[in-house]
């Protein structure tokens, strides 16, 4: 009935972990975005959107995250070929120091640290990671 996908929003040091996604890439290639995919079908399974999201992020970028994520928003949209696509974002705390790097240059086209500023006023900054953003940076907010 639905893809889903999940992905992993890092603020560190006043800035978040943001991609440019590969060219190659059939839904919004070139633009940025946050690291993340799509679930994998595992039948009976728990935590299937949390470890899917640290997949990803070591898949894509390297970087491992803590188990403990807060959600922070979903939202739903459709692709091209017309299939319906339920994305969830999570706020993500990295496990270790490890820097965030091109791993997978099949998806990533570069690596950023970028202000919620540089995002919002970036070319490339399609509106859903804008809100993603602003919706990850409230739940920072809150939590402080």
């Amino acid at each position: 009935m639905f893809h889903v996908n999940v992905e992993g929003a890092i603020f560190r040091d006043g800035k978040w972990l943001v991609i440019e996604r590969s060219k190659k890439e059939g839904h919004a290639g070139g633009l940025l975005s946050l690291v993340g995919g799509t679930v994998d079908p595992e039948g009976f399974s728990a935590n299937i959107l949390e470890r899917t999201v640290q997949r990803e992020l070591f898949e894509e970028v390297g970087v491992k995250v803590k188990d403990e994520m807060i959600y922070v928003r979903n939202t739903s949209f459709i692709l091209d070929d017309g299939s319906e696509v339920i994305d969830i974002v999570y706020l993500c705390e990295l496990l270790d120091a490890e820097e965030a790097f091109i791993k997978s240059p099949d998806e990533v086209e570069a690596v950023y640290w970028l202000t919620s500023e540089e995002v919002i006023m970036h070319p490339d900054a399609p509106v859903w990671l804008i809100d993603s953003i602003k919706a990850a940076e409230a739940v920072i907010k809150v939590k402080a």
